[in-house]
């Protein structure tokens, strides 16, 4: 039997780390955002689509204003009341310059990290080290959805449901026509728009597969019209009325699942991690990346 990947490690180990991180979650009312508070959340990459995630899922539980930034386009004038980085490695230089940046001003801030003491620490508030669920691999996934895990638990909500969907998401069998399939369109509504957006991310990353993420109801606004045979529309959360009967239409296959819309996310990065092995490529190490984003100071 040939030996399985880190990120197929990393993949399966998710339901434990989840449990580990919503319980940290549910204790750290003193250091996370107050209900009625303005924050922003700024991460790179995956970790900016977690954070677009957590801020939809704040606001619509009417817990206040919350903004999603990836970290360049933070807008650093703007008042919040406080501030989350989301880093896995600690190192992202646009991070690090955005905490010293926070910290000069005296804006309330917390860091979310795999990895501490980091160059971003000495600039953080509070930091919630998430070092179980940190990754030998270069794409994220267990680091992501535990981080999430644990701002989920943040908010108040209970996710042993969640976690027992992820062990079925581990343990389901993925069909080959979705490891074939030439294309994959991601949709989301609410919070699960920020799952769409890392599922597309995970296959580009791990598999050089073309795929797109939209919110859901975009999908007739033009994303349709690639729909055919051998395409995938994958949905998190609920489907749009009407929906599905235009998806068969048009020869594609609806991708749903019948659990928590995170544990959906982990049967994507299974696919992902699927495509890549079908195309010969190591999806621990894809061509072009890192696992940290260190600028030299010229590329500020």
């Amino acid at each position: 039997m040939a030996e399985i990947s880190l990120t197929e490690q990393e993949i399966n180990s998710q339901p434990e780390l989840w449990a580990r991180a919503a319980e940290m979650g549910a204790k750290a009312a003193d250091m996370m955002p107050r209900d009625g508070e303005k924050i922003a959340v700024i991460g790179c990459g995956t970790s900016w689509f977690m954070a677009q995630a957590y801020c939809r899922a704040r606001e619509v539980l009417g817990k206040g204003i919350s903004d999603a930034f990836t970290a360049t386009e933070f807008p650093i004038d703007r008042p919040y009341d406080r501030v989350i980085c989301l880093s896995r490695s600690g190192t992202t230089t646009e991070i690090v310059d955005v905490l010293k940046r926070l910290h000069e001003r005296g804006t309330a801030n917390v860091l979310v990290t795999a990895v501490s003491p980091g160059p971003a620490t000495p600039f953080a508030d509070h930091e919630v080290v998430l070092d179980f669920a940190d990754e030998k691999s270069v794409v994220q996934t267990r680091f992501a959805t535990s981080a999430l895990a644990f701002f989920r638990a943040s908010l108040g909500e209970e996710l042993t449901a969640a976690v027992a969907d992820c062990r079925r998401a581990v343990a389901a069998e993925i069909p080959q026509r979705w490891i074939d399939a030439t294309e994959i369109t991601f949709l989301g509504t609410g919070w699960t728009i920020g799952l769409a957006n890392e599922a597309g991310l995970k296959c580009r990353e791990a598999s050089q597969s073309w795929t797109e993420s939209y919110p859901a109801m975009e999908y007739r606004h033009g994303p349709m019209s690639i729909t055919e045979p051998g395409r995938l529309v994958w949905v998190f959360g609920q489907v749009p009325e009407g929906m599905a009967a235009q998806v068969e239409s048009f020869g594609g296959e609806l991708c749903t699942f019948d659990g928590d819309p995170m544990a959906h996310l982990v049967l994507a990065q299974r696919v992902a991690l699927e495509r890549a092995l079908a195309r010969g490529l190591n999806p621990d190490t894809p061509r072009h990346l890192t696992r940290s984003v260190i600028l030299s100071e010229g590329q500020h």
